[in-house]
């Protein structure tokens, strides 16, 4: 009996691009496959616990709201941190402040260690813009911040697995403490938020992808966003390298697209330190940055120094801000 090859499904040529485009997406429709069996085959518990179906569709109505809210997303504010970056950098570094003032100004103030030094990040990228002459009055910047998604049980394995969010900065709010309290509503919101998943999943199709699925995804991540902000606990020890101790600890945000700014924030040995990277072009000068974010600090410590005893709850940012003289 004559050997007859098995039959194949025909294949696109190499060199079509629209088959190359769609490439990376066929293992996400064999999962979605998957999942359709699944379901069917698990309809029987759905039904008998309608509980479980209830937080499906809640689920699914939740990753589709995020989804269609990252499609929609308008382009960020036109500030001076947005353009087509160069090739040369610039770098500066804050320095180091105790974390424990941190805490303790955000214990005050009802907000997270997070929302105080992201506040102030926000002052002083707004302070700086209205030295140059920008007017900065409702203006909101956005930026890009990664979220681990790797379990704490699979820690030690290497490479990356984090999405992204895009948090806004209310850089045109100038009362510190309203600044304070919008931010901290702004990340509040991201909690819980399916935006992680949603910016892993596009992470991962852009590198599976051929350049032209990398290039467009990258478009329209950075025309979003104006900045890549990140924060990384370091440790809380002080680490020792061939007999001589670590005084301090700083990393650089790479930015991808046309970002041009990041900002980074570590904490290391009770102290925790900013740092800014920005491209020539946008900011020649972050050092002009760096040195507001102290004074942006010190407003809250001020702030937090004149909290009436036994205080709970949020202040009234425009009376707060009176009482210390930073309104």
């Amino acid at each position: 009996m004559p050997f007859e090859p098995p039959k194949r499904e025909p294949r696109a040529a190499p060199d079509d691009p629209v088959a190359q485009l769609m490439q990376p997406f066929a293992g996400v429709m064999g999962v979605a496959r998957k999942v359709a069996g699944t379901l069917v085959e698990k309809g029987a518990e759905l039904w008998s616990d309608p509980s479980k179906a209830v937080e499906l569709a809640n689920q699914g109505s939740a990753l589709t709201a995020e989804l269609a809210k990252l499609a929609t997303m308008g382009q960020d504010s036109p500030t001076r941190f947005k353009g087509k970056p160069g090739t040369a950098k610039r770098v500066a570094w804050a320095d180091p402040i105790p974390l424990d003032e941190v805490k303790t100004v955000g214990r005050a103030l009802g907000a997270s260690i997070n929302d105080v030094l992201l506040s102030c990040v926000a002052g002083a990228l707004a302070s700086y813009l209205r030295d140059k002459g920008d007017d900065t009055d409702g203006v909101t910047l956005r930026a890009l911040v990664p979220v681990n998604l790797r379990p704490m049980e699979r820690a030690y394995k290497l490479g990356n697995q984090f999405g992204l969010v895009f948090l806004e900065l209310p850089i045109g709010m100038e009362n510190p403490v309203a600044r304070l309290y919008a931010v901290r509503e702004n990340m509040r919101s991201l909690r819980g938020s399916y935006q992680p998943v949603l910016a892993l999943g596009i992470l991962a199709a852009m590198g599976a992808g051929p350049k032209l699925l990398q290039d467009t995804l990258l478009t329209i991540l950075a025309r979003n966003a104006s900045a890549v902000m990140t924060n990384v606990p370091g440790p809380q020890q002080p680490l020792w390298l061939a007999g001589a101790r670590i005084d301090g600890l700083m990393f650089w945000v790479p930015q991808s697209g046309d970002i041009g700014v990041g900002v980074s924030i570590i904490s290391y040995d009770g102290k925790v330190q900013f740092g800014l990277i920005t491209d020539k072009g946008f900011c020649p000068d972050p050092a002009r940055v760096i040195e507001r974010f102290g004074g942006e600090f010190e407003k809250l410590v001020l702030t937090a120094l004149m909290c009436p005893w036994g205080h709970s709850g949020d202040l009234d940012p425009e009376r707060a801000a009176r009482t210390v003289g930073v309104a």
